[in-house]
């Protein structure tokens, strides 16, 4: 049975020790709501993105924690992509909240964005790669 899952992203933290920053890796965390079936649930994401001499905002791979158990139903791909996008659009050259262009070895953490932005995503309880 299908039903669809409104994700809603209300809270980006961005390069916090509190959540595992070290000099290799920043980590942010992705705070949101999921509503199925009238109930809704808090949830959070980890973002890990690598340091280095290109460190981009807009460019760099982002690797981005999976919070939802096996039961959960949500397509995690669609998810990710959801999750990638609000994030740069906290930060970066086209965020709302800090926009950084043309700029090398900036380090700035523990930024709070407090930005809402749903999507909706389709559920499936019948493919195991949702």
């Amino acid at each position: 049975m299908k039903h669809n899952a409104q994700i809603t992203f209300y809270k980006c933290v961005q390069d916090s020790q509190e959540f595992g920053s070290d000099n290799e890796h920043a980590v942010s965390r992705v705070f949101f709501t999921v509503t199925v079936n009238g109930k809704t649930f808090d949830y959070h994401c980890d973002i890990r993105q690598d340091y280095g001499s290109s460190f981009s905002y807009e460019t760099d791979p982002l690797q981005v924690s999976n919070p939802f158990s096996k039961h959960d139903h949500i397509n995690y791909e669609h998810f990710r992509s959801s999750v990638e996008a609000y994030y740069r659009s906290c930060v970066g050259a086209s965020g709302n909240g800090i926009k950084i262009v043309g700029a090398s070895n900036i380090r700035m953490t523990n930024n709070t964005f407090g930005k809402v932005h749903s999507i909706t995503i389709e559920t499936s309880e019948n493919s195991p790669a949702w």
